[in-house]
């Protein structure tokens, strides 16, 4: 069975609390929330003040995804905003390890990101120490981007590496072009949380869809 996050990059800002509160009475498992800084990628979204905002009306896990080209430089303030979970790629800036231990340290999971053309073998010696590995499946930076059935090789890569170093539940999540024909050959691929915002968020039965991918 598949957990979902649904990206709040595709909800509605001008009601953001109250979609929010829609995907967890449907079931969402945590709220995937995309940080973008306008230099790592090409786009500007949310920061910390959204999230801590959100964080007091709206209990849920937070999985905040820092698109950054210094996540460390940020890890503290969307601690203090919330944050559950931390990831941030590993094409960053930032010192992979410390900004690991950062995250921890500051009672938060941590996990990492890489993005199409990094391998899925770049973060092999990360995932003993991390809680989870983002594949994304499109270039990161903009929603409504199609499927790029490359991710499909570094989630199997990566979830027979879970399994061979003990960690076969070691959460394994995928981001980008998630919909009703791709979720199915991501979750046989090995991914057990997936991020889907336009077909969530895009839809008129957002409960259906959230009821869908948590089926696989």
């Amino acid at each position: 069975m598949a957990m979902i996050a649904p990206s709040l990059l595709s909800a509605d800002f001008a009601c953001l609390e109250q979609d929010c509160r829609t995907c967890l009475d449907a079931g969402a498992d945590f709220l995937h929330f995309d940080v973008m800084d306008g230099h790592f990628v090409p786009n500007i979204s949310f920061g910390a003040p959204v999230l801590a905002s959100l964080s007091k009306k709206v209990s849920a896990f937070y999985d905040v995804h820092l698109m950054l080209t210094d996540p460390l430089a940020y890890v503290p303030m969307f601690l203090k905003a919330g944050a559950s979970m931390i990831t941030f790629h590993l094409e960053a800036d930032s010192p992979v390890q410390e900004t690991i231990d950062a995250i921890h340290a500051g009672g938060a999971k941590a996990g990492v990101v890489i993005k199409p053309a990094t391998p899925a073998a770049a973060a092999f010696e990360w995932m003993p120490k991390v809680e989870m590995v983002l594949v994304m499946s499109v270039e990161p930076g903009f929603g409504g981007q199609k499927f790029q059935p490359a991710a499909l090789e570094k989630l199997s890569a990566l979830r027979a590496e879970a399994v061979r170093i003990g960690r076969p539940d070691l959460l394994l999540q995928v981001d980008g072009g998630v919909a009703r024909d791709t979720a199915p050959l991501c979750a046989a691929a090995g991914a057990n949380v997936l991020v889907a915002g336009s077909a969530v968020f895009g839809t008129a039965d957002p409960a259906a869809e959230i009821a869908f991918y948590k089926g696989l």
